[in-house]
């Protein structure tokens, strides 16, 4: 709400009906619940007083001379004002095909005459009630669909908005017989620049480099993500600029004449992106290394079309920065690295060298650990600890994923059962379920029979499902859902805000808690980040989730979680992930004096 337009303290209500007394009888009801009432007396003067006065809610009264109700209620349904405005239809019908038609034409609700005065002011408040909880259930919802696919520092599309245009694009091209460039663009000393400037002025930075981005690439070349981009008359080739995140932008131009355009392009983004910078006392210069990759020569999907173009790109820092390479088949030597990390995982998950880390979930209101995150580990016997980001996308890719999701779920499960044993309380534990796993059919039986033969009691396990994996054919993935939770298994949506999760589907799926992703959680000193982050726990609360706010590394980051009363806790403020040994002593740990003393800090 602007700051100009000040809430309605009284609900305005339109009462439409050819009778005058009932007119007066419905005035004195609404009147006398506080309420402003405004008249019509006939279909035209009706649409006429709703455009004019924009009331919250309209009586109607069907069977009026010339336009009847039913009309008039399509008609403000036709309206951008009147999508969702609480109508209540009137009329002496009580037949299932009239009651029908009502609710056809848009109606809230349907009442039969005689009204019960008596009862009317109620009927209306609890409508405007549940049209107030509707709106703001709504406006909630734009918000999340705007962060899902744009970036709020630079305002570009993010991440997912790209890969699903990039998807149209290569579609499209395929259709026309057409080309198509990927122009893959990292800032070279971006991080060393930034912790020389301040990650304030890094942020101004990044904006005014997605500014020079679209300035530089022509604005009749431009196609918003929310333009219809399978128009068969846009012959035109384009251009679709998107950040993906940290310091990586990615152009995609499509339907090129020739290569000689890709290159002019590029020669003016670096051109254009190396040219100094102002930010108040520092005129920073920040290059860009390009990499490029072709439609359809360097790849005929968008996975391999953005796996060259990132190699291409890394050639390019290797050979100088500040230039741009196309990908070409000697580059292939990551590929040939990927495949020597497919095998030794296989070698690691045969030889036992993958093991479990266990990070604590504190509770705000016992300030005890209640619930712990399984996570897996690799001690590779030459290259030391492999990181999650390089092995996962690799068991991802092979199909390893499988084995390796359900050897966590069984040795979770082991270890539980020995903590149990040891005479220690039971709390739950949250694993991890990649979509390639959750696809699989008759997931609840394998899970259920892998608990079984630990004797772990299934209620003890929370899964953590990505947004994209339960979005991805949502009709089909809530009756699986179903299927977990019957036996017995909590549902957790890991990443929340990440992705973009309809609102009418989210309150369909059988999920326990949503976790807020780490990212918000890092850009909390910003105002869009800690608006992410506000949004998402004012929708858990709405919908009456738990929610986990995990990658808490800092006081400050702790003490915002603290106000805005976030259910559950988690990062290495508290922990790191710890050995199954270590973890007795973390469930006896009390953190009530630190979260007091973070809470009451100036």
């Amino acid at each position: 709400m602007s700051a100009n337009i000040q809430p309605r303290l009284r609900a305005k209500i339109l009462v439409s009906d050819d009778d005058a007394n009932v007119r007066l009888l419905t005035r004195q009801c609404l009147e006398a619940e506080n309420m402003t009432v405004v008249e019509a007396s006939n279909g035209p003067e009706t649409i006429d007083m709703f455009v004019r006065e924009r009331p919250d809610l309209v009586f109607l009264d069907v069977e009026m001379p010339g336009m009847s109700g039913l009309e008039v209620c399509k008609r403000i349904r036709q309206m951008p004002q009147g999508e969702s405005i609480p109508i209540m239809i009137v009329t002496g019908s009580d037949d299932r095909q009239s009651i029908d038609q009502g609710f056809e034409a848009g109606a809230t609700q349907y009442k039969t005459k005689p009204v019960n005065w008596s009862l009317l002011g109620r009927d209306v408040q609890y409508m405007l009630r549940a049209s107030n909880a509707f709106n703001a259930l709504k406006r909630q919802e734009d918000r999340l669909r705007y962060l899902a696919y744009y970036d709020p520092l630079t305002s570009l599309p993010n991440r997912r908005s790209f890969n699903e245009q990039l998807n149209r694009i290569l579609k499209r091209c395929q259709r026309h017989n057409s080309h198509a460039a990927l122009l893959f663009i990292d800032l070279d000393h971006f991080k060393r620049i930034n912790d020389s400037i301040g990650h304030g002025r890094g942020d101004r930075l990044l904006v005014e480099i997605a500014k020079r981005l679209s300035m530089e690439l022509r604005e009749d070349d431009a196609i918003n993500y929310f333009s219809d981009r399978n128009a068969e008359n846009q012959n035109e080739y384009g251009t679709e600029i998107a950040r993906l995140g940290g310091d990586e932008f990615t152009v995609v131009l499509s339907d090129i004449p020739d290569t000689s355009h890709v290159e002019t392009v590029a020669r003016r983004i670096l051109r254009s992106l190396s040219a100094p910078i102002a930010l108040q006392s520092h005129n920073p210069v920040v290059t860009p290394s390009i990499g490029i990759a072709l439609y359809p020569q360097d790849g005929t999907d968008p996975d391999s079309l953005v796996r060259n173009a990132d190699t291409a790109m890394y050639v390019a820092k290797a050979e100088g920065r500040a230039c741009y390479r196309f990908y070409n088949e000697e580059m292939n030597a990551k590929a040939v690295e990927q495949l020597k990390m497919e095998e030794e995982l296989r070698h690691a998950m045969e030889n036992h060298e993958l093991e479990l880390r266990y990070q604590p979930q504190i509770s705000t209101d016992t300030c005890t650990v209640v619930s712990m995150e399984a996570l897996v580990r690799w001690k590779h016997p030459e290259r030391g600890m492999v990181p999650p980001n390089e092995f996962i996308p690799v068991a991802e890719r092979t199909g390893l994923i499988i084995e390796l999701g359900e050897w966590v779920l069984a040795e979770v499960a082991r270890d539980c059962m020995r903590w149990q044993a040891q005479g220690l309380p039971d709390f739950r534990v949250s694993v991890n379920i990649s979509p390639i796993q959750f696809s699989q059919s008759g997931l609840a039986q394998r899970m259920a029979d892998i608990l079984q033969r630990a004797g772990m009691p299934p209620h003890r396990i929370e899964l953590e499902l990505t947004e994209s994996a339960i979005m991805t054919d949502a009709e089909t993935n809530i009756e699986k859902l179903r299927q977990l939770k019957d036996i017995g298994l909590a549902l957790a949506v890991d990443d929340f805000g990440t992705g973009y999760s309809s609102l009418s589907y989210l309150k369909r799926f059988p999920i326990d808690t949503l976790k807020i992703d780490q990212s918000f959680v890092a850009d909390l000193d910003s105002p869009d980040g800690a608006a992410i982050v506000d949004a998402i726990l004012a929708l858990s609360s709405t919908l009456n989730l738990r929610v986990i706010a995990e990658g808490i590394e800092t006081e400050e980051q702790l003490r915002y979680l603290l106000e805005k009363r976030c259910e559950l806790l988690q990062g290495y403020y508290f922990s790191r992930p710890a050995y199954p040994e270590d973890v007795p002593a973390l469930l006896r740990q009390d953190y009530k004096s630190l979260l007091n003393s973070v809470a009451v800090a100036e």
